[in-house]
């Protein structure tokens, strides 16, 4: 890959510096021109460093979806598999709900072609970091048959949208959480 100008690493650092709190105040539709405009870019330059709106919103969402991925990783040892389940679930439950914007490109991630869906994309990461804590789960009785990653996934992208404009998301979409586990996951 080669190195970048100097002055295009400045306008990719800006254009996503912009694109975060675009996203944060209008969502996954945040204009990308408006972006450009903030940014004191030309549309060419965003396309340049964001070829979709697609690879515009992975950017922006990267690091914390990167961390959710680690947190799955990190609770895969824990001798409680349904406990560490539950608690990585709600940590992405509570991502979805307040990081405005990702509950809608996980659903359209959910929702693409699979042709469509990139290797790197916030659902494809999530899905291959929660889908050893979901076995574990499945093999050890906690998780009712059948149950997928991609079904826990699903289902909580649905809860953040249904909480999005709910005055306390994040503890709504706990609320509602916990009642769709006991549905998939009896306690003991």
């Amino acid at each position: 890959m080669p190195v970048q100008r100097a002055d295009a690493r400045r306008n990719y650092a800006r254009l996503l510096a912009v694109a975060v709190e675009e996203v944060a105040a209008h969502g996954a539709d945040a204009s990308l021109e408006q972006i450009a405009r903030i940014a004191d870019v030309g549309s060419a330059t965003v396309r340049r460093h964001f070829p979709t709106r697609h690879a515009l919103l992975e950017a922006v969402f990267r690091e914390r979806v990167g961390g959710l991925c680690d947190h799955a990783r990190d609770l895969t040892g824990r001798p409680d598999s349904r406990a560490a389940l539950l608690e990585w679930l709600g940590a992405v439950t509570a991502s979805a709900a307040t990081i405005r914007g990702l509950a809608t490109a996980l659903t359209r991630d959910l929702t693409a072609d699979p042709g469509a869906v990139h290797e790197h994309c916030a659902t494809a990461q999530l899905t291959e970091a929660g889908d050893p804590l979901v076995r574990r789960a499945a093999a050890d009785g906690a998780l009712a048959p059948g149950v997928t990653v991609t079904d826990v996934l699903t289902l909580i992208t649905g809860i953040a949208l249904a909480t999005e404009h709910h005055p306390h998301p994040a503890a709504e979409a706990t609320r509602l959480l916990g009642l769709t586990l006991a549905g998939i996951s009896p306690g003991p």
